[in-house]
């Protein structure tokens, strides 16, 4: 990648990213003081995602033997590098997680199966059509997180901040990978693919909600009325937003490298972040300084190399 204000989708990187287990294991999980509600939403969505990846992998790793042309290849390949790097951090941040809320392993544990079992038993054309519709609401979610930072994570904890924007930023690099895979195979079967969509949102909707539900419960914000109206309301807002931001996807001729979030109107933190960390920055943890120097478009100091 020579110039980070190219489009984010051209020849994107793969990033062998560790972040601190140590402080995982410790880490408040409402970390967010921006938005309490943003972080237990986020920790709730992220529980079934790294199951999600792995299928992901499986997918792009079968559809290979039937692409056809090198650029394509080469993006699938990458996506697989990003997301094994995305599916290993957050099972780290799960196992963390789970020691505050009961019935976490319990949930992660079926979505682990759930991914499982339809890896192995899901047609190719099942396999990459849900991988494209599953990675229609990952790719919103990645613009979504990213133009509402100043609200929901501005103040917060460093290295969750950090994995999210790392998280959030690859997601729209590889957003639409696996739509040109569906088309590259199965163009011509438009419906199924916004089949493919619509099972995939309700897949999310289910596994967040009810994850959520049980987090907010722990978190004591069940307990009178008018807190859990605005706690429930605030994961059916965020529910609400992808599926609104979804309804372009829908279109016969849509397609992600076309979204205007990442062609006229890319995220500028976005564009500073992928030049920071092209340029050898440190982006393990993000508190406001080094955030600042991300946005600034200096070079990284020794001290955040």
């Amino acid at each position: 990648m020579t110039d980070v204000q190219a489009h984010p989708m051209d020849q994107f990187p793969v990033r062998p990213l560790e972040f601190d287990r140590s402080k995982l294991a410790t880490l408040d999980p409402v970390w967010s003081r921006s938005s309490p509600q943003f972080s237990v939403f986020i920790n709730a969505l992220g529980v079934h995602v790294p199951y999600f990846e792995r299928y992901l992998i499986r997918a792009m790793g079968r559809a290979k033997d039937e692409i056809q042309g090198d650029a394509l290849l080469r993006d699938v390949s990458s996506i697989i590098g990003q997301e094994a790097h995305h599916a290993k951090n957050f099972i780290h941040l799960n196992k963390a997680l789970a020691k505050r809320y009961p019935k976490l392993a319990q949930y992660e544990e079926g979505a682990k199966a759930y991914f499982s079992n339809h890896a192995k038993t899901d047609t190719l054309k099942k396999l990459v059509g849900f991988t494209a519709g599953y990675e229609t609401f990952t790719f919103l979610a990645g613009l979504i997180i990213l133009d509402n930072y100043d609200e929901w994570l501005a103040d917060s904890d460093p290295v969750m901040k950090a994995m999210w924007v790392w998280h959030q930023v690859e997601e729209v690099e590889h957003g639409a990978v696996a739509f040109e895979v569906y088309q590259h195979l199965y163009g011509d079967d438009e419906l199924y693919r916004k089949w493919m969509i619509v099972k995939a949102l309700s897949h999310i909707a289910w596994e967040t909600t009810k994850t959520y539900t049980h987090m907010a419960h722990v978190e004591g914000w069940l307990s009178n009325p008018f807190k859990a109206l605005s706690t429930m309301g605030f994961c059916a807002k965020m529910l609400l937003k992808l599926l609104n931001n979804a309804l372009p996807v829908f279109q016969k001729n849509y397609h992600p490298r076309t979204h205007p979030k990442v062609t006229c109107d890319q995220n500028s933190i976005q564009i500073a972040w992928r030049r920071f960390a092209h340029n050898g920055g440190d982006v393990l943890e993000i508190d406001h300084q080094k955030m600042a120097l991300i946005m600034s478009g200096q070079r990284a100091p020794s001290a955040y190399a």
